[in-house]
């Protein structure tokens, strides 16, 4: 009977574990500082996490499809510095799309890569990482980047602004995450997406085209991430050449939070969402209490280290392994 009862504890901490440690996060950070559970300070935590949000939405595409990317936090530096150089240049509204197709270049670029080519993707991201962050500096010219007429610009919409009272960068993760949700749980692509990550070889011999699934997970992760920079160059109007330099571990922290499997075929939109809250409402309490803001790395470091041994758990039925 204790036996029985252990394993179901168990494997209750195994599914839902984070979750509850979420919980008591909350709930002491609450009894430590009440602005914490302040509405103004709610809102705020959920408008600066939009951003790596957006760029965690497209990659658990890529994760649930079996694969990694680990490009998309210098993929974020690269069209920033893009759109704000050629907002200057050409004006924000060619500025805007022309980044976008740059970006969706990459994206196209990494994933033929992994798709038709079969390399590893990790292999191929860690590279794509160092690579378009030299692009990003020989683009820029080793210079941060300012919009000169910051006053007399819309550009500032996209991050600053407000629709019906509600901050816009919420508005965009918002949206993105419920047109997202829609094509990974109600459509055949998705379900392609699933197959492919579940069993690739399976997949590949029912029909599914796992090469170009794949390569199109790619896509929306970098449409995701151009999106991103977006709204991070729209908030400040001007930014540093390495502004998303170590976002690409933090992006997948909340990924892998939210319960998609680095081993593939498993994962959802809403629980990546959910994933980024986590990450953001801790991150925010930590400051709360007085911790300084480095602190929050040894942070993320244990909350990966935590997310991806509730994941192995999950697969084996066990916290611990059964050979220790």
């Amino acid at each position: 009977m204790a036996d029985t009862t252990l394993k179901s504890v168990g494997g209750f901490l195994a599914r839902q574990g984070i979750l509850v440690a979420f919980a008591v996060f909350m709930i002491g950070f609450a009894l430590a500082n009440e602005r914490f559970v302040d509405i103004d300070n709610i809102l705020g935590v959920i408008r600066s996490s939009a951003i790596l949000g957006v760029m965690a939405l497209g990659v658990t595409f890529v994760v649930i499809s079996g694969n990694l990317d680990l490009s998309v936090g210098s993929m974020m530096s690269f069209s920033t510095i893009v759109v704000l150089d050629l907002h200057d240049k050409i004006g924000p509204e060619l500025a805007i799309p022309a980044m976008f197709g740059m970006t969706l270049a990459l994206g196209a670029l990494i994933g033929f890569l992994v798709g038709y080519l079969r390399l590893n993707s990790l292999i191929v991201t860690l590279g794509m990482l160092s690579a378009i962050h030299g692009l990003t500096l020989t683009y820029s010219g080793g210079k941060n980047m300012d919009i000169d007429d910051k006053q007399g610009t819309w550009f500032g919409f996209f991050g600053q602004d407000e629709v019906l009272g509600m901050p816009v960068p919420i508005l965009i993760f918002v949206l993105l995450a419920a047109v997202l949700t829609m094509l990974l749980a109600k459509t055949p692509f998705g379900r392609k997406v699933y197959a492919v990550g579940g069993n690739g070889v399976a997949a590949t011999f029912s029909g599914i085209p796992r090469a170009r699934t794949v390569f199109f997970c790619y896509i929306i992760s970098s449409f995701c991430v151009a999106t991103a920079g977006l709204i991070q160059a729209s908030r400040s109007l001007g930014s540093q050449n390495t502004v998303g330099q170590g976002l690409e571990l933090e992006v997948l922290a909340a990924v892998i939070l939210g319960g998609a499997s680095l081993l593939g075929g498993s994962g959802t939109v809403i629980k990546t969402v959910i994933g980024v809250l986590i990450l953001g409402f801790i991150q925010n309490g930590l400051l709360l209490i007085g911790l300084e803001f480095y602190f929050q790395y040894v942070v993320t470091w244990a909350i990966i280290i935590l997310a991806v041994w509730l994941d192995i758990a999950v697969k084996r039925g066990h916290l611990w392994s059964p050979i220790a």
